[in-house]
């Protein structure tokens, strides 16, 4: 099993790398972002490990690089950051696992084997309405040729309207699952992010994609009919 370690603490490199060679892993470390991200591209490894304070790139940009670029090698993040909001930013790039430093060796080792028993997942499949596609793995929304910029919550409105399109969603829908099942606030938040999402994927275009279906929700229409 090949490992590739991209961690910038020399004395913490050396030790992991010690004791997976030992566990029967062929390592190879980089030092920084640029030379992980290189390597990591340029050859087949089995499982990464991707430290996220890095210098050159740090680890949320090494990891966005590689699923744009079709890597799907699982990558277990390692690092010292622990809040919640780093572990989500780390998944939603498209990390397979999650640890903190300082972590004790046998449990990394049994989150590599586990990962390497998995194997590189598939590519999520691209949703499509009929000329507007939304890459998950890759977080890129695009009519025809053309990117179209969303900001995380646009995006989570038109992620979650492409995976039930041709189907009526009410706002209760939208707010459980874009916004959070114990939110509080006016659900005209949903009006006002679904104006948002039309005036960047319909209005630029020409097109109607998101219609409003009066006293239920909204419908995206697939084109498909």
């Amino acid at each position: 099993m090949k490992v590739l370690i991209v961690e910038d603490e020399a004395r913490f490199a050396a030790t992991l790398t010690m004791g997976l060679r030992a566990e029967g892993f062929v390592v190879v470390h980089a030092d920084n972002g640029v030379d992980g991200l290189w390597e990591a591209t340029e050859n087949h490894y089995d499982v990464i490990v991707l430290d996220i304070m890095l210098p050159g790139l740090n680890g949320y940009e090494v990891l966005r690089r590689l699923r744009r670029q079709e890597v799907w090698t699982p990558v277990l993040m390692l690092t010292a950051k622990d809040g919640d909001y780093d572990q989500t930013d780390a998944f939603d790039l498209g990390a397979d696992d999650y640890l903190v430093k300082p972590a004790a060796f046998i449990v990394l080792l049994a989150r590599l084997r586990a990962l390497v028993r998995r194997g590189a997942p598939q590519r999520p499949a691209v949703l499509t309405a009929g000329t507007l596609t939304l890459d998950p793995a890759r977080r890129v929304v695009a009519r025809d040729s053309t990117t179209i910029e969303l900001t995380p919550r646009e995006y989570g409105v038109l992620e979650y309207l492409m995976r039930h399109k041709d189907t009526v969603v009410t706002k209760n829908d939208m707010l459980q699952h874009v916004w959070d099942a114990h939110y509080a606030g006016p659900d005209n938040v949903v009006e006002v992010y679904v104006g948002y999402v039309r005036r960047k994927i319909d209005t630029p275009f020409g097109t109607s994609t998101i219609q409003t279906v009066r006293g239920a929700g909204y419908r995206l229409d697939s084109g498909e009919f």
